[in-house]
């Protein structure tokens, strides 16, 4: 132990370090052209049991080409690798974190890993949707958008290594095949169609208490319109109208009526706001697939007995709703967000998503930090209805590192046959000493 101990020490001085995986700072440390080779070591305690961590984790960026690497050894004081990083067969393609082309909304997008925070449209159906809920739950997954100005496709699937989440929204803008196309702000009238379903075995399972029977009703399905007109069309203030309409197949129905507001001050600030209103039917649930969806599709209570987001939809009734946001972007490189939905009325059911990037706004400080919340009643207690990440990083050198993760995610829990019986927190934290070149 004290020879591993001695070679972990030594990796420090020749390595270059890494930031946690898949985090913003680990962007945030490297060049938004060109790209960040980091290697590293430090310490992940995971559930209160202590690893030493080696990491590989480069940004690599070649014109639209985007590539993020993500290697966690992590090792007991046994000496023994961490084997739940690598006990599934699929585990080792969690080392590609991602591959990308382009930006979503340009001509052809497209990323393929994790994804982080989805949306189609408006997001009515699918909005702020995480194909991973956890490191040891990563999945492969991707995102490809295309855009044609006149029309455009949005699709998304969440896991290559079994059946999950499909998505697609088809749109077009009509008034550009037409006399109007050179008419100011109305000629962007968009109107889409969505598609969303997910093919999961657990997707639409149902358990009768009072019987003590379980109904397996195969897939769930969910299908929207949309339409967008602009009201407002200028270079640093744009603003629209927009009504969405969706029914989740074999459940019920909603609406939803906004407003959103695009700002962009001189390339210092960037605002973007929205609000909408929901009206909702029974057994519908906005923004179905979100970003808690991967915990709540399906929870074992016990070896027969078990709750799933079908069940909760089943359960839902009528109500008003509705949904706020603000994005505040400060030099491109500080990020504020925040949302928040709920029916009106109705205490302790709301979804709340905050995050915050520092980038290099603060000279020595790197802040980063995600939490989503679901239910919400006591907004800041940490409990099964929430996932969250914070890190700091303090830079003594431009080239140096020293940063702090903290994340309470989700595992699966198994017994004694290797069946899943439900899941439960996990909590990591992981110290490191970092350095990290660029080019």
């Amino acid at each position: 132990m004290k020879r591993l101990t001695l070679l972990l020490l030594s990796l420090v001085v020749v390595s270059v370090g890494a930031l946690s995986q898949g985090s913003p700072l680990a962007a945030a440390a490297g060049k938004k052209d060109g790209g960040s080779v980091p290697m590293g070591v430090g310490a992940t305690v995971i559930d209160g049991k202590a690893f030493y961590l080696i990491n590989i984790a480069p940004e690599l960026s070649f014109g639209n080409l985007g590539v993020g690497l993500d290697l966690n050894l992590r090792i007991g004081t046994d000496g023994k690798i961490r084997k739940e990083d690598f006990d599934e067969g699929y585990d080792y393609l969690r080392i590609v974190r991602y591959v990308r082309w382009a930006q979503k909304g340009d001509a052809f997008y497209v990323r393929l890993g994790q994804l982080d925070y989805s949306r189609l449209g408006h997001g009515f159906i699918l909005y702020n949707y995480r194909n991973s809920p956890s490191y040891d739950l990563r999945k492969v997954g991707l995102e490809l958008d295309l855009n044609f100005e006149k029309f455009g496709l949005e699709t998304i699937y969440s896991d290559f290594a079994r059946a999950g989440v499909l998505g697609m929204r088809g749109y077009v803008k009509p008034l550009k095949f037409t006399t109007l196309a050179k008419v100011p702000v109305i000629n962007n009238l968009e109107t889409g169609v969505t598609f969303v379903t997910d093919l999961d075995k657990n997707a639409n399972r149902m358990y009768d208490a009072t019987t003590g029977t379980a109904k397996d009703n195969g897939s769930i399905s969910a299908v929207g319109m949309d339409i967008g007109l602009p009201i407002i069309s200028y270079s640093i203030l744009k603003s629209s109208l927009y009504f969405d309409y969706a029914t989740i197949l074999d459940y019920g129905a909603g609406a939803a009526a906004g407003i959103d507001l695009q700002f962009s001050g001189l390339g210092i600030l960037t605002l973007s706001a929205k609000y909408e209103r929901r009206w909702l039917g029974d057994e519908f649930l906005p923004s179905y697939f979100n970003s808690m969806y991967e915990q709540e599709r399906f929870t074992p209570l016990d070896t027969i007995r078990f709750t799933s987001k079908a069940m909760a939809l089943k359960s839902a009734k009528a109500n008003e709703g509705y949904y706020g946001e603000l994005v505040v972007s400060v030099l491109n490189t500080l990020h504020i967000i925040g949302g928040y939905q709920a029916p009106v009325g109705v205490k302790n059911q709301g979804l709340m998503h905050l995050q915050l990037i520092t980038g290099d706004v603060i000279p020595v400080l790197q802040l980063s930090a995600g939490y989503d919340k679901r239910n919400v009643g006591s907004v800041f207690k940490v409990d099964n209805n929430s996932v969250l990440y914070a890190e700091v990083g303090y830079k003594p050198y431009p080239f140096m590192v020293v940063s702090m993760l903290y994340q309470w995610t989700f595992q699966e829990k198994k017994d004694l046959k290797n069946r899943v019986v439900g899941y439960e927190p996990q909590r990591r934290i992981e110290p490191k000493v970092s350095f990290v070149f660029n080019f």
